[in-house]
């Protein structure tokens, strides 16, 4: 039997338990090291729109000013999924910057 060690996705640490599982019965993981910043994660997603890569992606092509609809075609996800990433960078990039003050 061979164990592959499962890694948080944000922080690389082994670290991690079982939390549950998602409503497709994927098994959901709990990174516990208090510094991440990502709390829970699964190791495949079947929504490409929760990537952390795509979401990367999306707040690139609107920084190189694509559309909504547009960036929505292109990654194949919902343009939906495009303006709640963007809200969720928009707010963290306020707190930061408030916080920096």
């Amino acid at each position: 039997m061979v164990l592959e060690p499962v890694l948080c996705p944000a922080c690389g640490t082994d670290n991690v338990v079982k939390h549950g599982r998602s409503e497709v019965g994927k098994q959901r993981y709990k990174c516990r090291n208090p510094e991440c910043n990502r709390s829970t994660f699964m190791r495949d997603y079947i929504y490409r729109g929760y990537l952390p890569d795509v979401k990367q992606q999306i707040v690139d092509m609107a920084v190189n000013g694509s559309g909504i609809r547009d960036t929505a075609r292109v990654l194949k996800i919902s343009p939906t999924t495009v303006i709640e990433a963007l809200k969720k960078r928009s707010a963290s990039a306020i707190d930061q910057s408030s916080a920096v003050s």
